[in-house]
């Protein structure tokens, strides 16, 4: 018969626990102000123009969505496959998606030009607008994983476990479906408009969320003092690398899709071959150390123990996904806007014109703020409640509602 696994808070107020708060205060402080400068001084500080008008801050913040839902998937694979050697990881991954996803849309509403405008999106909706669904589905979103995680820390409610992971489980599949319908959609687009935007931002979320959720997890764990055995590394790092072949299965098979249409051609030729900072974006960050790196790692080895081996890939992972969707996002408004396909039309305002966007330290700051929210509720919420187990040193079939 199993042990059951032990699951234990955080300490608070330790020097290495006010150490890294105070850190993620301080950069939240500065992501703040920089709002303030951007919203006094107007949006002519930043690199965003009339033509580029989704930045390096949306950059951040649909990263922090997307791998918001594929963090998930680890209490996914424990609860709804039942595999359960990942049941005891299944509470830091509910509680990961929460963190991720207050900190992806968190950017978005500071970001708006009108923050205080937002109750207006959140009571008026235009339900054949994909960002009214959106809104929907990410309340929703937070709804069906708070339910969820309750059913995993309060054994009480394990009788609702099941039925609120399958819940969960669909709920994010059709949320990182939404986010990428909002770039499929946009036929306006050249780089966009495409439908299998949808099933490249699942395998986008797959590989993220779990990137994130190994460092998170090895960090953590080695922070406090927390056995995390090798074989539960080696797996999480060979799931990885599945998840980032499948990330460049959907990346090729698009850009397949845009080749084998006459009219995209241009576009597919400055971002493969002529797009300067985009194409080096693409080669070198999304597909060299966001893509082929990890899968080296994970199934070739390095010569480095499984801590470090995954560590580095889900690095590696997470500096790709950001160059990937720097191309995705910044890439596709930079090619010349098609206002109406199939069709000419020209005049003088920057038609046909290649658009720049430099991003400014403002954009950045806040960025990284969106990243500074999620880990400190991340850091919150293990300290709250009972997230961690105990130990992760032995491979044993848990019990994922163990008090």
């Amino acid at each position: 018969m199993s042990t059951p696994t032990a699951f234990t808070q955080i300490r608070a107020y330790s020097r290495g626990w006010l150490a890294l708060m105070g850190g993620l205060g301080a950069v939240i402080a500065a992501a703040l102000a920089a709002v303030v400068y951007m919203e006094h001084q107007g949006h002519w500080v930043t690199g965003m123009t009339n033509q580029v008008v989704w930045g390096i801050p949306h950059v951040f913040a649909v990263f922090l969505i997307v791998a918001a839902s594929g963090a998930l998937n680890i209490a996914s694979i424990g609860s709804v496959f039942g595999r359960e050697e990942y049941q005891p990881l299944g509470r830091l991954s509910a509680l990961l998606a929460i963190a991720l996803l207050a900190g992806g849309l968190a950017v978005l509403v500071l970001d708006l030009g009108r923050p205080d405008r937002l109750f207006v999106a959140m009571t008026h909706f235009n339900f054949k607008s994909i960002f009214a669904w959106n809104v929907v589905l990410y309340s929703g979103f937070f709804a069906m994983v708070a339910i969820y995680l309750w059913t995993m820390v309060d054994w009480r409610a394990r009788r609702f476990y099941k039925s609120a992971a399958l819940g969960a489980f669909v709920w994010r599949l059709i949320l990182t479906t939404g986010t990428g319908c909002i770039f499929g959609f946009l036929a306006a687009r050249e780089a966009y408009g495409a439908a299998v935007m949808a099933p490249l931002f699942i395998a986008m979320s797959f590989a993220y969320g779990l990137a994130v959720f190994i460092l998170v997890l090895a960090i953590g764990c080695k922070m406090t003092g927390r056995g995390l055995g090798d074989e539960t590394l080696t797996r999480l790092v060979r799931l990885l690398g599945l998840f980032v072949a499948a990330n460049l299965y959907f990346v090729a098979l698009h850009h397949i899709t845009q080749l084998y249409f006459a009219g995209r051609g241009g576009v597919e030729a400055f971002v493969l071959t002529g797009g300067g900072l985009i194409t080096f974006a693409f080669w070198g960050g999304q597909v060299g150390l966001g893509g082929l790196m990890p899968l080296i790692i994970a199934f070739a080895g390095c010569g480095h123990a499984p801590r470090r081996r995954a560590m580095m890939a889900s690095m590696l992972v997470i500096i790709g996904g950001l160059a990937q969707l720097y191309v995705l996002i910044i890439g596709g408004q930079t090619w010349p806007l098609d206002l109406f396909p199939g069709m000419e039309a020209s005049s003088s305002f920057a038609d046909g014109r290649l658009h720049a966007y430099a991003p400014t330290l403002p954009e950045v700051i806040l960025g990284l703020g969106g990243i500074a929210i999620a880990l400190a509720i991340s850091v919150v919420g293990m300290t709250a409640l009972r997230i961690l187990p105990a130990s992760l040193g032995v491979t044993s079939a848990p019990c994922c509602h163990h008090k």
